[in-house]
């Protein structure tokens, strides 16, 4: 896996200033909103242009059948080529003619004032079809000017038929005027629409994701370090939840880092006065060699104590400087007498909290199974930190008691009980200490000795009336 500092991250201004018109969501927002009204807007074309070019040949129908009834009055209906042209000009057609269906006969009620030249292209209104009257639309744009319309349509009775002849190009000017207009009327709508919806979702949605990307980019560049990190947001949709989590996981990578890097300095740092440390209680444990070599009782009394608090002082500096690297050491469980133990523990951890009252409720006969200096030193750190507590709380009595019930030894004090973020985090390294001097390492290593023993540390309830942990150990055969 490749860190942070051997990535490669585009330029920011240029991908920033890139990604504004050309690559950028608003762009393609922007875009595809007109692209969508003007599609929608083609599809309302077709069936307007449609009605408007039938509306058309019907308004030329209907001023040609009205002109037609001029003839009924005229004697043997004809009137003269004036007033015929007259009708024609009005009616703006070329010539009128009616078939009877009964006798098969065609009269030509308004003949044509000019030779007619061009192609002819019959049209049948009374038998067209949507379909057909659509592909005519469409080929009306595309037919020649000089075209001749043959237009055929009911007449004044039921038995007659009106066959008009009009001219293609007005009716082409027409669709072709009417086309330019609703093509003008929907680009002025999608750009309006498309304004509309681009200036909405670019502050509800493209706004908020360009903030998630850039603290995503930034977050990538420097994961450990970087301070702005992306807020919490009240929204509740997806956006909204994606920005929490993101926050989250920002929140959680930048505390694992950090955890990362204190564990770095306390291992330099621990590194840096082991040796010294070991030389220092080398030299010590010459000394009580010495010591226990007098004949004094009190002086043979307190050596052998002595000589074992060296010796898990030098082993605790070399497994505080493997920490993170190992599991423990593993245990060499042994029967040991539990009174005892708890006794030196605390002779041990309560050394400089005299005031503080330790109660052993152990009974001297119980014996346990478990390695002697794992479970020395987790008793003298919940001692330890017990008794740290009541003394900075002020706690009045200050007393610690200890037991076993049922196979599990149970610590109990009278201090201020644990904060609810400290009780939370009790065994994450760097976490749980409530002290600014505190390392936060103390219950964790506690609980990697209990568990390398086959038991397990556990906090079972705290309060404003105390704490009470409760060490398990494996039963004995």
């Amino acid at each position: 896996m490749k860190d942070a500092a051997d990535l490669t991250f585009p330029d920011a201004t240029r991908t920033r200033a890139g990604a504004r018109w050309f690559d950028s969501l608003s762009f393609r927002l922007f875009g595809l909103t007109i692209l969508a009204i003007l599609v929608v807007e083609a599809f309302i074309f077709v069936p307007s242009a449609t009605g408007q070019r039938n509306d058309w040949l019907t308004e030329r129908i209907e001023a040609a059948r009205i002109a037609s009834l001029a003839l009924e009055a005229s004697p043997r209906r004809s009137v003269s080529e004036e007033l015929s042209a007259r009708l024609l000009d009005h009616a703006e057609v070329w010539g009128v003619a009616e078939l009877d269906m009964d006798d098969e006969m065609r009269f030509q009620l308004l003949p044509p004032q000019m030779p007619l030249n061009g192609e002819f292209h019959a049209l049948d209104m009374r038998e067209a079809g949507p379909m057909d009257r659509v592909a005519n639309m469409f080929g009306a744009f595309f037919a020649p000017d000089d075209r001749i319309l043959v237009v055929t349509a009911k007449g004044t009775e039921e038995d007659r038929i009106i066959e008009v002849l009009l001219p293609q190009a007005p009716m082409k000017a027409e669709l072709q005027s009417y086309a330019s207009r609703i093509a003008g009327l929907s680009l002025l709508i999608a750009f309006a629409a498309a304004t509309i919806i681009y200036v909405l979702l670019h502050l509800l949605v493209v706004r908020p994701m360009q903030r998630v990307t850039l603290s995503v980019e930034q977050f990538r560049m420097d994961p450990g370090s970087w301070t702005r990190r992306l807020p919490h947001t009240k929204r509740r949709d997806e956006i909204g939840r994606a920005q929490n989590a993101l926050a989250d996981m920002e929140s959680a990578v930048a505390d694992s880092f950090r955890q990362r890097s204190h564990l770095a300095e306390l291992g330099t740092a621990v590194a840096k006065i082991n040796h010294d440390l070991r030389n220092s209680l080398a030299s010590a444990q010459l000394v009580s060699d010495s010591l226990a070599r007098s004949e004094d009782v009190r002086v043979q009394k307190a050596a052998p104590r002595l000589e074992r608090a060296l010796t898990r002082a030098i082993t605790l500096a070399t497994d505080t400087l493997d920490y993170g690297k190992a599991m423990p050491q593993p245990a060499e469980p042994e029967q040991i007498d539990l009174k005892q133990a708890l006794d030196e523990a605390a002779d041990e951890a309560l050394a400089a909290w005299p005031s503080v009252e330790f109660i052993n409720n152990v009974h001297m006969l119980e014996h346990v199974l478990a390695d002697p200096d794992h479970l020395h030193r987790i008793a003298a750190n919940l001692i330890r930190n017990a008794a740290e507590a009541m003394s900075a709380a002020g706690s009045d009595p200050s007393r610690i008691f200890v037991s076993l019930e049922s196979g599990t030894i149970v610590f109990t004090d009278t201090g201020p009980g644990l904060p609810e973020k400290a009780a939370a985090n009790l065994f994450t390294p760097f976490a749980a200490t409530t002290r600014q001097s505190g390392t936060g390492l103390g219950l964790v290593i506690a609980r990697e000795l209990a568990q390398s023993m086959g038991g397990d540390l556990t906090l079972a309830e705290t309060g404003p009336e105390g704490s009470v942990f409760h060490l398990t150990l494996p039963p004995q055969d």
